[in-house]
């Protein structure tokens, strides 16, 4: 049996029951899922593969996940796309990105090996490979690697060279790679093509200057509006105020392209999520033109799963992202409203001291609140919450501030539990939609002018919502359920 097929089969033996997980953002069938891959359309389906190791809940050999969607919210689960199982990957498939082509679904993917140097040391190398699919089984290319680490630049790192992000501009294919330079400092590299499989570097899509933390991981570089993103995720980030918190970030570079010299001008650079549990976005164009992203809702620092839960993982809801005015948007996939049910919503609700507000509760919501007026100095929302268990957000006007905690929310390590954020439109009014999906809570405040992503692994009994101010707030607010089946759904 191949080492594919292997990993297939126990998926298939092993499979987790859908009321153990989230109901509408993507998980593994069992075991351990990091990274957003190959985030794609091919023949009109959406594809998203991940960073998969089946065999345990922990990180381990990486192969590659799959699943399928037609609307950005209902997944189908398919067999493994790939495993470590050739010479140029046996240490592992690393994260990359897919796109169509008349060949079929090409997929160009980090494959890691590890010898031995002679005085006994370990070295790393990492190259870029392909295979070549039908939307479900994958093919890896005889001449891989396709792109070697002996083509970087003198200097440049040879084992932290991975996570390829494609795309076509005209007749030219191009691949854009995390990388770091002889100061280990983290940087992009460019490479092109006429028929991915011979690339050519040509240069520095865009470097740290020794700011933005070390190696970038998981590039992602695409046009929007009248500018360009670059996505980046930088390992070892040191806190600057509420903008950059430590650890494990992911950022966005916007800015111009500097198609000659194939640079990016950076005008600005920022966060794209104030919460504990965002890394590795990746995009897609949508077929009516949309630019989507998703992200594992996890990072490398906040393993808090339970104890004897077989999955360990999931992905954001796929964002709508635009770019306004020089600020960018992020916005639920607007595909989750078609699954929206018991529609509850009050108009000027006053609320004072803490209270429990009839029709809204439960852990699968789509739920908005609006805050327009009244006199006090703190607003709390909490969720999942019981006599025992809560988790909340709490807003303070005068600082113009929004906290996140989740101390109470059940977990048993002592990992990060709060962090805040500065509202960068700061007014009297204040708009916090979040979407909850039973373990947790993607925020998106002012219209996704910001966003704060966090787990918290509740048990499911806690399904309270209780509002609390300390003085008196007037708010507006929306709730629905989310059922994928037309049933309702704690």
């Amino acid at each position: 049996m191949t080492d594919l097929a292997r990993a297939a089969n126990y998926q298939e033996e092993n499979r987790i029951g859908r009321s153990e997980k989230p109901v509408f953002h993507v998980t593994p069938p069992v075991g351990w899922l990091n990274d957003p891959n190959g985030f794609s359309i091919f023949q009109g389906k959406i594809h998203l593969f991940y960073q998969y190791h089946p065999f345990s809940d922990a990180w381990g050999p990486m192969h590659w996940g799959h699943c399928v969607s037609e609307d950005f919210v209902k997944w189908e689960e398919l067999p493994p796309a790939l495993a470590p199982d050739a010479d140029y990957d046996a240490a592992g498939c690393f994260s990359g990105s897919a796109i169509e082509t008349e060949d079929g679904h090409v997929l160009i993917y980090t494959g890691v090996m590890e010898r031995e140097r002679e005085d006994g040391t370990k070295e790393v190398v990492q190259q870029q490979c392909l295979a070549v699919g039908d939307g479900v089984r994958y093919e890896k290319a005889n001449g891989n690697p396709i792109v070697s680490a002996r083509q970087l630049p003198d200097g440049f790192s040879t084992e932290d060279f991975r996570d390829p992000k494609v795309w076509r501009e005209g007749e030219m294919y191009y691949l854009a790679a995390g990388n770091m330079d002889e100061m280990q400092n983290g940087q992009v590299v460019l490479f092109a093509s006429e028929d991915l499989r011979k690339w050519r570097y040509i240069s520095v899509l865009a470097d740290n200057q020794g700011k933005y933390g070390r190696m970038w991981e998981c590039p992602d570089f695409f046009p929007l509006g009248q500018e360009h993103v670059l996505i980046v995720s930088p390992q070892d980030m040191q806190a600057d105020g509420r903008e950059f918190h430590n650890g494990n970030q992911a950022i966005a570079l916007i800015g111009e392209y500097d198609r000659q010299n194939f640079r990016l001008r950076e005008e600005q650079v920022i966060s794209l999520d104030y919460g504990t549990d965002f890394y590795a976005p990746q995009t897609l164009e949508a077929e009516d033109g949309r630019r989507m992203m998703v992200a594992w809702m996890q990072s490398w620092d906040m393993d808090i799963k339970p104890a004897g839960q077989k999955w360990n993982g999931m992905m954001t809801i796929p964002r709508e992202l635009e770019l306004r005015d020089h600020v960018l948007y992020q916005h639920p996939a607007r595909e989750l409203e078609a699954y929206r049910t018991e529609p509850v919503s009050y108009a000027d609700r006053k609320i004072s001291g803490e209270c429990q507000i009839p029709g809204i509760r439960g852990r699968v919501l789509d739920l908005t609140i609006e805050l327009h007026g009244g006199d006090y100095r703190e607003f709390i929302l909490s969720f999942a919450a019981n006599e025992k268990y809560h988790t909340c957000f709490r807003y303070v006007p005068a600082a113009q501030t929004i906290e996140f905690d989740r101390t109470f929310s059940g977990m048993v390590r002592d990992v990060v539990c709060q962090r805040s954020m500065k509202i960068k439109k700061a007014g009297e009014n204040l708009k916090l939609r979040l979407i909850l999906d039973r373990f947790s809570v993607e925020l998106f405040v002012n219209d996704g002018e910001q966003t704060f992503t966090s787990t918290f692994y509740t048990p499911l009994d806690a399904q309270d919502i209780v509002f609390g101010c300390d003085g008196t707030a007037t708010v507006n607010i929306e709730k629905y359920a989310i059922s994928l089946d037309g049933n309702s759904i704690g």
